[in-house]
């Protein structure tokens, strides 16, 4: 077997994926989903060290069970399901490779996250804000004809997963409470803005996350009662007390390195090597807990009003 890999789904990520493997010296084949030849792919399989499956949330099942069936390591693009029970399904799919496989929490390789887990704040209350105007994401796209306008598994929640599984890596054992959403008249069962809340025993936290900031924001707060920290993903800046000293920190990182490190995790993973040490190592064995949990929240979404927004 040699370092060949297979990207399916041409997207924006897809293609991410496909330029970060040749990066780091392997050979990549990109297949777009649709028109996908089922005979084509099994036969690319059989000398592949591993693919990667960036197509929509809800046609992952198929291709996980065939990946899994040539005894391929895979790469789960987030979330991996929005339903439990397609959850349930996925990872018995994946069990033959999941301790070779990951799912993209590529957050779990920002320095701060990792710096805070290893040296953690004991909080009693925590908060994580997103926000960014859906109509400006990124060039030449559109909403309306994009995976996050679709019914199914589409909406902020999905994409507020990396939150959520950052709660779960800093905080196991939450529980879920509210789903709050705002939705849009055009694009019926589709939340805009939603907020989560989450606990524990002494703590509460809250996630929300909506399209229609006109400035992109990603903060995290921790709240405790010898310390704190506040977190500005978008800038760097980590500010940091204890008492009454306070300690900041830059922690500016390219938003590709997290893949980066992810992809090359996975590539030692998929030959065979140990992966570079990271605690927060999204091994598809390893995150049941924030991906029940994501999929819980989709299912828990109560809609408590709508808004009328133009230009979508």
């Amino acid at each position: 077997m040699g370092r060949r890999y297979i990207v399916i789904g041409s997207g924006s990520i897809g293609r991410r994926h496909h330029e970060n493997i040749a990066a780091l010296g392997a050979e990549s084949t990109l297949l777009p989903w649709r028109g996908l030849d089922a005979r084509s792919l099994e036969r690319k399989l059989q000398d592949a060290a591993g693919a990667v499956i960036a197509t929509g949330t809800d046609v992952r099942l198929e291709l996980v069970e065939l990946c899994a069936r040539f005894d391929t390591a895979i790469y789960v693009e987030k979330p991996l399901a929005f339903r439990s029970s397609g959850l349930e399904s996925l990872l018995k799919a994946a069990k033959p490779v999941a301790g070779r496989s990951v799912a993209g929490f590529m957050l779990r390789y920002h320095p701060a996250i990792i710096a805070l887990v290893q040296d953690p704040v004991e909080a009693f209350r925590f908060g994580m804000e997103v926000g960014h105007d859906v109509r400006r994401w990124r060039q030449g796209w559109s909403f309306s004809d994009s995976y996050a306008a679709r019914p199914e598994g589409g909406g902020v929640l999905l994409d507020l997963c990396h939150e959520i599984d950052m709660a779960t890596c800093l905080f196991p054992g939450l529980a879920l409470g509210e789903v709050a959403c705002i939705g849009h008249r055009r694009f019926p069962k589709v939340d805009f803005a939603t907020r989560v809340t989450l606990r524990r025993d002494g703590l509460t936290g809250d996630l929300a996350m909506d399209y229609l900031s006109p400035r992109s924001i990603r903060r995290l707060s921790l709240r405790g009662i010898r310390g704190g920290l506040d977190l500005d993903f978008m800038t760097g800046r980590e500010i940091r007390w204890r008492g009454g000293r306070e300690v900041e920190r830059d922690w500016t990182s390219g938003r590709n390195k997290m893949f980066l490190e992810l992809m090359r995790d996975f590539m030692d993973l998929a030959e065979g090597r140990e992966p570079k040490e990271n605690p927060l190592l999204p091994r598809l064995d390893l995150v049941m807990e924030s991906s029940a949990l994501i999929a819980q929240a989709w299912e828990a979404r109560q809609f408590c009003g709508e808004i009328e927004w133009v230009d979508t």
